[in-house]
C-alpha cells in the first residue's frame, strides 16, 4: 500500500479551505490532515501541489447518464459502470444514477441493476435516484407525459423493498401523484423523498415536508414559483429548514441573481447537481430519451420544442459558475458539491470529506483562466 503526502497547496476538507496544511494518505485512507510541519511520515511519496487544490471527490445526486449511455437505456451493471467511469473522469467519484420517468418494469430493472452493481463493488455507485414517474403533468419538463402516473400500491411496495436493498434510494415525487400517507410510508422505509416536477401550493408542500420529504429536486425548475401571495414549492424550499434543495448552476436553468437570493435565504442545505445526460464525458452532439431526440448545443440540452432536457454540465463548471457569477465563496461552493449532498443522502463517513481515519477519493484542482480546472482523481494506492 502506497503512502502519499500532498503539500504545497490548498486543501479543502469538506468544510474548510486550509492553507499551510498537508494531507497524508495511506492507500485510500486519510492518515492525517494537519499543518505541514506536523505531518512528516517516513517513506511517503511526496507530491508537491505547486499551489493546486486538493478536495474530496464530488458527490452528485442526480446523474441521468454519461459516457454515451442513459440510465433509462437499460439499465445494466455495465451501463452503470460506464456512467460512473465517465463522471469519475469529471471529478464526481460518488453518484446516484438517476432513472427519469419510465415504466414500472424499467424502475424495477433499475433497482435490480444498482443493487447488483453495489454488490459487485462498482466504483462510484452510491445508490439510486428515481426521478418520477409519480410527477405532475403540469410541470413535466422533459419527462414523457405518457409515462407519468399516480403511485399505485405495487409502486409503493417496489420502493419500500428497494430502500431495504440499496444503500441510498432517493425518489422525486409530486403531491399531485403521491399521497401524504404514501410519503410517510416511504420515509418509514428509509427512502429519501424529494419534491419536484409539481405545481403544488406552498401549504401543500409544507404538509409533505411535515410528512417526511427532506429535499427539493432542481430548485426553481419544473415547480410552482415564488409569488407574493402564492409562494409555491420555491417558497417552501427557501422557508422550510427541513428541506434541502438541489441546484443546477449552469446559467441556463437558473439566473445568478436567483441563486444569490436562494443562498442568502438558505445558508445551509443547498447543494449542486449536474442533471447530466448521456453526452457527459463525451463529444456527442445529442441522444435519444424515450424515443425523442435531444440536441446538445451551446452548453444546453434541448428537445425539439426548446424545452431544457437535463444539463450539459460537470461539477467543476458548476462550482466556477457559483464563484464567478453568483459571488459564492469558494469553500461554500465546494461544500455544495461534496459534503452537503453526502450528508443529506447519508453516504458513508468519508464520502464528500477528507476525514482522518476514513476512506476518501480526493481530486486535484488547478487554476485556469476561467477558474478551477480538474487535474484528475488522486491515486488511491
Amino acid at each position: 500500500m502506497t503512502d502519499t503526502l500532498y503539500r504545497g497547496g490548498l486543501i479543502f476538507d469538506g468544510a474548510r479551505l486550509l492553507t499551510g496544511h498537508a494531507l497524508h494518505m495511506s492507500g485510500a485512507r486519510v492518515v492525517a490532515l494537519a499543518p505541514e510541519a506536523a505531518v512528516t511520515p517516513q517513506g511517503a511519496t511526496v507530491v508537491e501541489l505547486d499551489g493546486d487544490l486538493i478536495a474530496p471527490g464530488y458527490v452528485d445526486l442526480q446523474v441521468n447518464g454519461g459516457g454515451g449511455v442513459m440510465v433509462n437505456d437499460g439499465p445494466t451493471v455495465a451501463d452503470l459502470a460506464r456512467i460512473a467511469t465517465a463522471h469519475r473522469g469529471l471529478g464526481s467519484t460518488t453518484i446516484l444514477p438517476t432513472l427519469i420517468t419510465d415504466t414500472y418494469e424499467r424502475s424495477a430493472a433499475a433497482v435490480a441493476a444498482v443493487a447488483e452493481a453495489v454488490e459487485q463493488g462498482v466504483a462510484g455507485i452510491g445508490g439510486l435516484h428515481l426521478e418520477g414517474p409519480h410527477l405532475s403533468l403540469a410541470r413535466k419538463g422533459a419527462h414523457d407525459p405518457a409515462l407519468i402516473r399516480a403511485m399505485a400500491p405495487r409502486d409503493l411496495d417496489l420502493l419500500c423493498d428497494a430502500a431495504a436493498r440499496l444503500p441510498v434510494l432517493m425518489v422525486t415525487v409530486a403531491p399531485e401523484s403521491v399521497t401524504l400517507s404514501q410519503v410517510s410510508a416511504l420515509v418509514g422505509a428509509g427512502v429519501l423523498v424529494s419534491l419536484g416536477h409539481t405545481d403544488a401550493d406552498y401549504d401543500t408542500c409544507r404538509a409533505y415536508a411535515a410528512a417526511g420529504a427532506r429535499c427539493v429536486t432542481h430548485l426553481f425548475n419544473a415547480m410552482s414559483q415564488l409569488d407574493k401571495r402564492a409562494p409555491g414549492l420555491v417558497g417552501a424550499a427557501l422557508d422550510c429548514p427541513g428541506l434541502s434543495a438541489g441546484l443546477i448552476a449552469d446559467g441556463a436553468h437558473v439566473h445568478p441573481a436567483a441563486m444569490r437570493i436562494a443562498l442568502a435565504a438558505k445558508p445551509e442545505g443547498v447543494f449542486l447537481v449536474t442533471d447530466a445526460m448521456a453526452p457527459a464525458g463525451t463529444e456527442e452532439d445529442g441522444f435519444f430519451l424515450n424515443g425523442r431526440w435531444i440536441t446538445r448545443a451551446g452548453g444546453r440540452l434541448l428537445l425539439e420544442d426548446g424545452t431544457l432536457a437535463g444539463a450539459d454540465l460537470d461539477l467543476t463548471r458548476a462550482v466556477n459558475f457559483l464563484v464567478t457569477e453568483a459571488g459564492v465563496p469558494l469553500a461554500r461552493a465546494l461544500a455544495m458539491a461534496t459534503s452537503v449532498p453526502a450528508r443529506l443522502a447519508g453516504l458513508p463517513a468519508g464520502v464528500g470529506t477528507l476525514t482522518e481515519g476514513e476512506a476518501a477519493t480526493p481530486i486535484r484542482l488547478g487554476q485556469g483562466a476561467e477558474g478551477l480546472v480538474l487535474r484528475g482523481v488522486c491515486p488511491e494506492g
